[in-house]
């Protein structure tokens, strides 16, 4: 009966957040609150158990950001990159969108996704705002990038933080087995922006003449708060990258950088905050109660059970279903409770194949929901995060017009790691 509650609650708020009759935020409250009013979760689960609740160090890693983020456009070094990309671009609306995409991925694979889209979300307003283009296929292009380049490495998705966790996994171990299938991604990535946006890429020649003029150390207009800025902003990167010596969780570093930076400088509490994306913390806190409901009934792990032992045993077989059941799981639900759903269910199975043979199953995993959470606008913490972002500065994106690109893309990416993963590991 819970379960049937549960799946019940779900898929009528996932139908109204793809809708979008109903603002997705009192959709994701609602759902919540029928998910306990009902009693499928409670508020033990929901707010205080790991597995099942809403998971605080996602919630806090986005505030600490913000934050450090509102902190830092008030210097208009956000002005200054934009010009300088622009620049360097020479105005052309495809280079530019390859050089976005770029930067986002490189610095999705050293930051977390989340992270790196809410630092270049804001120039990329500015910069599209000087070129006269559409903001919105930048920042789909960019947000996908964002998961694909996270893919990369240990800190650069929260869900494979998740699966290093439970398997044991290193930093080295990700970028010597995932590193080199992203690259080669991020590529073909490139290439497929110029068909999926090509309707975007119109030139301006006078307004790309006009960028050219300018002079970007200009847009700084607080020198001295820059460099504070920076200064915590590298402090907390590294404070990332060092997670598994530091022993500190990201959300707690983001949180210290946050509360350093509004403390040691001339900006207001409530001038950081106002900056702050209130409602995206909020969806994030109803869909992941939602969700919990789903797992504490059992739904996910019966699902992933029955995926499980269609294989038979079979490395390869179970391989190539976990890589795409975990696609196709991460685009309705948000792979990061995905993933700390399936992981123990992987952990048996790869203690069935003992040897380094084994771990193919966690780079299956790993591939299949970070990639996978490009599919819908709702797959991954950075879709909701950039969709927030954009309705706030007056540009929405609708949920099926991210989703109409975003499952071209995953299928795409998610076809290219067959040939890799069979070819290397099976």
């Amino acid at each position: 009966m819970a379960a049937a509650a549960a799946v019940t609650i779900f898929v009528v708020a996932y139908v109204l957040i793809a809708s979008e009759r109903i603002p997705r935020t009192a959709v994701a409250l609602g759902g919540a609150a029928l998910m306990m009013l009902l009693h499928v979760t409670d508020d033990g689960a929901a707010f205080f158990s790991e597995r099942t609740g809403i998971d605080w160090n996602v919630i806090f890693l986005l505030l600490g950001m913000m934050v450090i983020v509102s902190v830092l456009r008030q210097t208009g070094v956000f002005e200054y990159v934009a010009i300088w990309a622009a620049k360097r671009a020479r105005g052309r609306p495809y280079r530019l969108m390859v050089m976005l995409v770029l930067i986002t991925a490189g610095a999705s694979a050293l930051l977390d996704n989340v992270t790196t889209v809410l630092l270049v979300a804001p120039v990329t307003f500015l910069v599209c705002e000087r070129l006269g283009l559409d903001v919105v296929p930048y920042l789909i292009a960019e947000v996908m990038a964002s998961n694909i380049g996270g893919t990369a490495t240990l800190v650069g998705d929260p869900p494979n933080i998740i699966i290093a966790s439970r398997g044991g996994l290193t930093f080295n171990e990700f970028l010597v087995h995932l590193a080199p299938l992203v690259v080669g991604l991020v590529a073909v990535f490139c290439l497929l922006c110029r068909w999926l946006f090509r309707s975007a890429f119109v030139y301006d020649a006078g307004r790309a003449a006009e960028v050219m003029a300018l002079r970007e150390r200009e847009a700084i207009t607080d020198r001295r708060l820059l460099w504070q800025g920076l200064v915590v902003l590298a402090a907390v990167i590294a404070a990332f990258v060092l997670h598994p010596v530091l022993d500190y969780q990201p959300s707690v570093v983001a949180l210290l950088g946050a509360g350093l930076l509004v403390a040691a400088t001339k900006v207001t509490t409530e001038q950081a905050l106002a900056e702050v994306e209130w409602p995206t913390l909020v969806f994030f806190a109803g869909l992941f109660v939602m969700v919990g409901g789903l797992v504490e009934t059992g739904v996910i792990a019966d699902v992933s059970r029955a995926a499980a032992d269609v294989t038979g045993g079979d490395l390869g077989a179970a391989s190539m279903l976990l890589l795409w059941a975990s696609g196709v799981l991460s685009a309705i639900v948000d792979n990061i409770p995905y993933v700390a759903t399936m992981s123990p269910i992987v952990s048996d199975l790869v203690q069935a194949h003992p040897g380094a043979e084994g771990h193919v199953l966690w780079w299956s995993l790993a591939l299949g929901s970070d990639l996978g959470g490009n599919a819908t606008a709702i797959g991954a913490s950075a879709n909701v995060v950039v969709l927030g972002i954009a309705a706030r500065n007056g540009t929405p994106i609708s949920f099926w017009k991210f989703t109409r690109y975003g499952l071209i893309v995953t299928a795409v990416t998610v076809t290219l790691c067959v040939p890799y993963l069979w070819l290397r590991y099976l």
